[in-house]
């Protein structure tokens, strides 16, 4: 058994380079953009072009963010995610992210629509939706998981204990 959790981690360790190496890429492909948009002169285009390489940087937070989480989580904590507290902690790391993630995409797409297609504006709002909805769910989970973790006070020391890995 301690074979297969120790391919795990190992899967899970190259899981995280491998986001690690997207959030890279995509650093690098928002430094070109940026950098095209800079040299064509300080116009509109330039400006759409530059607010494009910020959603890029965007996804490349969250895959870095992802990257990090992995790592931490199941590589370095070995930790299982079953007690309401860890659940809690990892699930929150994860969406800080995604949510800045979507919101800043959600803002992207605002100011492409309305300088490119103002019919897409509808989908640019559905982004902004979503992201306001997916923060309203997690206040409400982080709410109920606090009443559990409540009751298990031992997982929250051991939490705390698995972060002493991380110093």
């Amino acid at each position: 058994m301690k074979a297969l959790l120790r391919a795990f981690s190992i899967v899970h360790a190259l899981m995280a380079a491998l986001f690690a190496c997207a959030a890279i890429m995509l650093i690098m492909i928002a430094a070109k953009m940026g950098w095209f948009a800079f040299v064509t002169g300080l116009n509109l285009q330039a400006a759409q072009g530059i607010i494009e390489a910020v959603g890029l940087l965007a996804a490349a937070v969250v895959a870095l963010q992802i990257a990090q989480t992995i790592t931490e989580e199941e590589v370095v904590r070995d930790a299982q995610i079953s007690a309401p507290t860890r659940v809690r902690r990892f699930l929150s790391r994860f969406l800080v992210v995604v949510v800045v993630a979507l919101v800043i995409e959600g803002l992207v797409a605002t100011f492409k629509a309305v300088h490119e297609d103002p019919t897409q504006l509808l989908y640019a709002a559905s982004i902004l939706l979503a992201a306001g909805v997916l923060l309203a769910c997690w206040g409400v989970f982080i709410r109920f998981n606090r009443y559990a973790e409540e009751l298990e006070p031992e997982a929250m020391a051991e939490a705390k204990r698995e972060d002493r890995k991380l110093k």
